[in-house]
């Protein structure tokens, strides 16, 4: 297992709102953003944050849009997908990131590719871990063949209003027994559940799912920025249909791996993997 390094977190303004954001590596290196999933939060690339710091680059990695504290707005239509990608570009800006690489796992991947589809000037590369490109994605759902409807049961019953009281019910007990089935540790599941704990901040992690709608998937477009997709045998809410069908989305230098025997929670399970390959990625595409 790579060694943990939880980096340096502190308060980033950002207009209305004031994001949690982790930082490690030199000030001056070669930028990598990390975008967490759910039920996460940038402690999820604790495996990553060393070895890329190590490696010279800078790297940033926020508690996203519902996650921070301090970046929780009211209502679901704040959390659509273009203002997320909106949170990421404005990042960005602000840490004075021109181009820059691009990682992101499970609803952090999601917004990954809809960014690198609309903002292709401004990713270096693109790392999308366990989610497929979304109309990779749309197709799977639609394919009989795939079973990814049946995976996606979850993703309709978190768009279910007031879903959360049930959920943080008798001190958040099924909650966290629902991380653990999940895959994720008894640790790991406590300390997302803790940090998720109170009915305001779990409704704006579940408004992403309200938020996406239908036409979500349908509305990114190819990608044409270097991209490298990892998905894993052992992930219970993603088919290989959709990871397979995945290249015929993007348009640049493509990458596509496949983890046998890990869950659907690589960054934290499968670090000694994932490490060198990202690595191996960054570094091959240096000049992108």
């Amino acid at each position: 297992m790579a060694a943990v390094t939880e980096g340096r977190i502190a308060p980033v303004r950002i207009g209305d709102f004031t994001f949690d954001v982790r930082t490690a590596g030199p000030a001056d290196g070669t930028p990598v953003m990390l975008l967490h999933g759910f039920p996460q939060s940038s402690w999820s690339w604790r495996h990553q944050l060393g070895p890329l710091a190590d490696a010279g680059y800078r790297v940033v990695a926020p508690d996203q849009r519902g996650y921070s504290p301090g970046a929780r707005p009211h209502g679901v239509r704040p959390y659509a997908l273009d203002e997320l990608v909106g949170d990421v570009i404005a990042l960005a800006d602000h840490e004075g990131f021109d181009r820059f690489h691009l990682v992101g796992h499970d609803w952090g991947a999601m917004v990954a590719w809809r960014l690198a589809a609309d903002h292709p000037e401004r990713l270096r590369t693109l790392t999308a871990l366990s989610v497929p490109h979304p109309r990779a994605y749309a197709e799977a759902l639609r394919s009989p063949r795939s079973g990814q409807a049946v995976r996606s049961i979850y993703a309709a019953v978190f768009q279910i209003p007031g879903v959360e009281r049930a959920m943080l019910a008798r001190g958040g007990a099924g909650f966290r027994r629902a991380l653990e089935r999940s895959g994720l540790s008894a640790d790991e599941a406590e300390h997302y559940a803790t940090e998720l704990g109170r009915r305001e901040a779990l409704g704006a992690a579940l408004n992403w799912y309200r938020a996406v709608g239908p036409v979500g998937a349908r509305a990114v477009g190819p990608v044409t920025v270097p991209t490298l997709h990892v998905w894993s045998t052992g992930d219970p809410a993603l088919s290989r249909f959709g990871a397979e069908a995945t290249g015929r989305h993007v348009e640049g230098p493509y990458r596509f791996e496949v983890f046998e025997d890990v869950s659907h929670w690589i960054p934290e399970h499968a670090p000694e993997r994932l490490n060198p390959l990202l690595l191996e990625f960054l570094g091959t595409s240096a000049g992108a």
